[in-house]
């Protein structure tokens, strides 16, 4: 397993990680089968989507932010339950596939992981 340690600039960010996921496969050997991207937080998530272009990363934070705002009829005492509803909506893991030791991602394709309670030190664990 390769763990990569993340520290997020906000409350929300998206961290494009697809070159880190890239170089760990190439650590692991993972020449032809898939790697296992996790994370270990409550409030934070992965996605795999766009790279190509800026707004899609910010128009994804304006809908969720639309879709659960940060104030709420919420009860966890904590006060951070958008973050925990949001990175369950993204997920926590997603499986890639790896061809002769590349990703196997769409030309437009690029792997975010998602803050929603930061900034905060992240980890990201992977696995083949």
């Amino acid at each position: 397993m390769k763990v990569l340690s993340l520290q997020t600039g906000g409350r929300t960010d998206f961290i494009n990680i697809t070159n880190r996921v890239q170089e760990a496969a190439r650590e692991l050997e993972v020449r032809d089968g898939y790697l296992t991207v996790f994370i270990p937080h409550t409030t934070a998530g992965i996605t795999l989507n766009e790279k190509a272009d800026p707004d899609v990363v910010r128009d994804l934070t304006t809908a969720l932010d639309r879709l659960v705002p940060w104030r709420g009829d919420y009860h966890h005492g904590e006060g951070n339950s958008a973050a925990h509803i949001k990175a369950s909506l993204m997920g926590s893991s997603v499986r890639v596939l790896v061809s002769e030791g590349r990703l196997q991602l769409g030309t437009w394709q690029g792997l975010y992981f998602c803050e929603f309670d930061g900034p905060r030190q992240r980890e990201v664990w992977i696995s083949a």
